[in-house]
């Protein structure tokens, strides 16, 4: 029974294995021998992509640097303390922002110690002075004495002659000639004597005016060491860095605040060595010329006109660049403080015959898509001048040809497009956009004081290269930034504190 069992099994086996065998012969048959298809109806429609265009023209641009730097005040005075003492009296107006006009009195040190030895000193020179007067009239009575003693001599020496002309006729005794011979000797003796006093008065009166000059000396100083004890204004200003408090004392020399004219304000900014070079002459000076300044207040932004002043002669250890310095022309004081933080635009010299394109149309090392033949794409070198915002200045382009504004990743040489030319901005806004727009780079736009933070941490760095640091400040130069950048320093930035 088991072996009819398995017999019949096999058979099936069998019976299936054949019936599989004919049809896949049949389905070989007809492939082989079936109508061909036809190759053109299976190859694929070569593809054209839509491109936006425009025409390469030659123009004259004027690049412009972006800066970013801090306002600082050009004239300014520290007020320090010319004297010791207590402050008895402070004006209204010495405070941190408080505004004073020229003359007006800013603190006053109590002068009393000061007073008397200026009271002291005038004593003194009104004691010499005294003296110089009696060492005067002794002087003049001294040389009245000698001027007589003079006479007596000239007396004695003539009765002294008439003596020796009468012994010489034999009327004069030896003893009348020896009396006028010693009265000679006596008158002149008196008029060394004399002459002597004089010479010591004189030298009295020399004494006594070298005595007065150092006691007028003595009371200038007094006088001006009195005068120390008020502080006027030089100049209308804003004060700043106030420490003063009524009452207190201060040693000599000690800041009490500081004055600032808020009419000479200036912007100090780094450039890098490229940059630099652009705005020099042609004898190598820095131009004067005119930049913009711009403040931002909030969400409104004002714009300030100033010009290039000078350049910082040494370069600070860890720094990379140019420290420039330019002037603000006629500031408005409620609206530029010191330190602020502000953007600049420096205009350079002129370019001729160059192009201003997007900067979606080149790639990084230099290379542009033009529309050829049969609108075919073609792809050329181009020499980049300048990054201005979202456009490049370049040169050496064939100006007249169009090109594609925003390149793609499918689009590349020999590619057939459809060149499409934008509608102006005027025009209405439901124009189709480029089907193949360029991808967006991962930037984010900083307020001032957000930029200027970053680039004051990059500048302050010691352990980066000087060619790192140009990189991220050139990056930082940008309207809008690499997200990477700006994150990867804030959190260094956060570290720090």
């Amino acid at each position: 029974m088991a072996t009819r069992t398995r017999s019949a099994a096999g058979l099936a086996i069998l019976g299936a294995t054949l019936a599989l065998t004919l049809t896949a012969g049949g389905l070989v048959y007809q492939a082989a021998t079936g109508p061909k298809t036809n190759a053109a109806t299976r190859s694929p429609k070569a593809r054209a992509y839509t491109v936006d265009v425009a025409t390469l023209t030659p123009e004259t641009l004027t690049p412009v640097i972006s800066a970013y730097g801090r306002l600082e005040a050009a004239h300014r005075l520290e007020l320090r303390s010319a004297v010791a003492g207590t402050l008895i009296e402070l004006a209204e107006s010495f405070r941190n922002g408080g505004r004073v006009a020229a003359g007006d009195l800013l603190y006053r040190i109590d002068p009393a110690r000061l007073q008397s030895a200026y009271e002291l000193a005038q004593t003194d020179v009104a004691e010499a002075e005294a003296n110089l007067n009696e060492i005067r009239a002794t002087l003049e009575l001294s040389r009245l004495e000698a001027q007589a003693a003079e006479d007596q001599r000239d007396l004695r020496i003539q009765a002294y002659t008439r003596q020796l002309d009468l012994r010489d006729r034999g009327v004069a005794t030896a003893e009348a000639l020896e009396t006028a011979s010693l009265a000679r000797a006596a008158a002149e003796q008196t008029l060394i004597n004399r002459q002597q006093a004089v010479a010591g008065n004189e030298a009295q009166l020399a004494q006594a005016q070298i005595l007065l000059e150092r006691r007028q000396i003595a009371l200038r100083e007094a006088a001006r060491a009195l005068s120390d004890t008020e502080m006027r204004a030089p100049f209308d200003g804003v004060l700043s860095e106030v420490t003063a408090l009524p009452g207190g004392l201060v040693s000599v020399n000690e800041q009490l605040g500081m004055l600032v004219d808020p009419g000479q304000i200036e912007v100090a900014f780094r450039l890098t060595g490229n940059q630099y070079g652009r705005l020099l002459n042609d004898a190598g000076a820095l131009r004067k010329a005119e930049i913009t300044v711009l403040i931002q207040r909030g969400r409104q932004e004002t714009e300030v006109p100033a010009r290039l002043d000078r350049t910082a002669v040494a370069l600070e250890d860890g720094q990379v660049g140019r420290l420039v310095y330019a002037r603000l022309t006629d500031p408005d004081p409620s609206l530029v403080q010191p330190g602020d933080f502000v953007a600049l635009r420096i205009p350079e010299k002129p370019l001729s015959n160059v192009a201003r394109i997007p900067a979606s149309a080149v790639t990084t090392d230099g290379r542009m898509l033009l529309i050829g033949a049969a609108n075919r794409l073609e792809e050329i070198p181009v020499t980049l001048l300048r990054h201005q915002g979202d456009d490049l200045i370049v040169a050496d382009v064939p100006f007249g040809r169009q090109y594609v504004t925003a390149r793609a990743l499918q689009l590349g040489p020999g590619i057939v497009v459809t060149p499409v030319v934008p509608a102006p901005a005027d025009t209405s806004a439901s124009a189709a956009p480029a089907v193949l727009p360029a991808p967006a780079a991962d930037t984010i736009a900083l307020d001032h004081t957000r930029r200027a933070a970053i680039i004051a941490f990059i500048e302050a760095s010691d352990k980066m290269k000087p060619e790192k640091k140009a990189q991220f400040l050139e990056e930082l130069s940008r309207p809008e930034v690499p997200r990477a950048t700006v994150e990867k320093f804030e959190a260094m930035i956060a570290e720090a504190q």
